[in-house]
């Protein structure tokens, strides 16, 4: 696999390159040049197989010749041991609810497969790096316990101070040894352009740094993998399928561009989002507007005002955007909007949908999960498309319990994994969104 910078500066790089390194060189994202495709054959023979078959034989056709099989499927089957389920709405409409890993939520999917892989080149190379990632609250807690006690990976986690549950948190903040928690004060788009900055700084190379946010292409491959196992599992080749995604910094949505690249059948994608509506607007109008500083929705860890990853997207469809938000070359928007429809859903939205959810179905959702389902909803009553749909659930309600209380009036019972925290000692460091000092404590802590 080559894979090449969307700012179009940097030379092409292998999979171990990009997946150790992060960020290009020349402040752009990695993206793969091509992606084998899924045959007739591999989505008929993946019918109805568990999901680490699935990811196994899906990564084993991306990552050829990158790592070898026995190490990879020992990597998989190791990374994905927990249920993935596919729950019925209605007769054209399932949530897979992807909250049953160790944060229980859809971060872990990416983050334990990356942290493996890592771990496995590392290991050859006899290299140590630090792990430097922002969160609006999941990811800071999947990659945080993906390398949990590895010896040659640190991690420092940036999260915005007022902006994530207590769970979430904790989740961050009560593991310590290698692990790292900065609280800053400021928003998640603060985190994550301090954290972009510190990548391209000359002066901080030699602490060999390296991302685990959605920026690090290694995250984006193995969120392809739940929608093709998705498909698998309710279409027969060559029906086709819709995917409605609760959608932040966009990481989860590019696994589903990645996986229809590849030949998955899928006929829309729907990028929902809260009241960030920066993406959506640029749908419509063909001109793109950062929101700064990005609104406070109750869909916290979609509270993203310039979404890393919509630099790929853009790259996919034959534009160029820079790591600014500058659209240098604009994509083929004719073919953007009918593979992709937006739609930003309010925070009332997401409440009554909460609600009504619970009441019709006696189903339980948090507010992303909600912000999913509004947005298929949306894109139904527009278009009277009533192809059979997935909607993804990407965090247990334990982990927002007061938001889940307050507007259901339901307490979520929480899974092991979240009540395991509740009495640990909590430690985190905290900053400003001043990136000298920030330079500064990475000196200091690093060295």
């Amino acid at each position: 696999m080559k894979l090449y910078s969307t700012n179009l500066q940097a030379p092409e790089v292998s999979f171990e390159t990009a997946l150790i390194a992060g960020q290009a060189p020349d402040k752009g994202l990695y993206l793969p040049r091509s992606l084998p495709p899924l045959s007739e054959a591999d989505l008929v023979s993946l019918k109805n197989k568990t999901y680490p078959e699935v990811a196994f034989h899906v990564l084993s056709k991306v990552l050829e010749g990158e790592i070898d099989e026995p190490s990879l499927k020992a990597i998989t089957f190791d990374a994905y041991n927990y249920d993935v389920p596919l729950e019925k709405l209605n007769d054209n409409t399932y949530i897979m609810r992807l909250d049953r890993g160790p944060t229980a939520s859809f971060k872990d999917f990416a983050a334990r497969l990356m942290a493996r892989l890592m771990q496995y080149y590392l290991k050859k190379e006899n290299k140590q790096i630090t792990i430097l990632t922002a969160t609006s609250g999941d990811t800071g807690s999947a990659v945080a316990h993906a390398f949990y006690g590895l010896d040659n990976v640190k991690v420092i986690v940036l999260f915005p101070e007022k902006e994530v549950s207590d769970r979430q948190r904790k989740q961050m903040t009560t593991l310590q040894k290698n692990i790292t928690a900065i609280a800053i004060d400021g928003k998640f788009d603060d985190c994550q352009a301090m954290v972009k900055k510190a990548f391209s700084d000359e002066e901080l190379k030699s602490l060999n740094l390296s991302s685990a946010n959605s920026i690090n292409i290694g995250r984006l491959i193995p969120q392809s993998l739940y929608y093709i196992y998705a498909y698998t599992r309710l279409c027969s080749y060559p029906e086709e399928i819709i995917f409605s995604i609760p959608s932040g910094n966009f990481g989860n949505m590019m696994g589903c561009v990645l996986a229809k690249t590849m030949g998955l059948p899928v006929k829309k994608i729907i990028a929902s989002v809260n009241e960030n509506d920066e993406v959506p607007s640029f749908l419509s109008s063909g001109e793109y507007q950062k929101i700064v500083p990005s609104l406070n929705c109750l869909s916290n860890a979609m509270n993203v005002g310039h979404p890393s990853n919509l630099a790929r997207l853009i790259a996919i469809y034959g534009g160029q955007m820079d790591e600014q938000g500058n659209i240098n070359k604009i994509p083929d928007m004719e073919k953007l909007r009918n593979d992709i429809y937006s739609s930003s859903v309010t925070d009332e939205e997401t409440k009554s949908t909460m609600r009504e959810i619970l009441e019709e179905y006696s189903i339980l959702i948090e507010p992303h999960g909600a912000v999913g389902i509004k947005g298929l909803t949306d894109y139904r009553n527009k278009t009277q498309d009533n192809t059979l749909a997935v909607t993804l659930e990407t965090a247990h309600p334990a982990k927002f319990p007061g938001e889940v209380r307050k507007v259901t009036g339901i307490d979520p019972e929480p899974p092991r994994s979240l009540k395991e925290i509740e009495e640990k000692e909590e430690q985190m460091d905290f900053l400003d969104t001043e990136y000298v000092k920030f330079k500064e404590y990475l000196l200091a802590k690093i060295r």
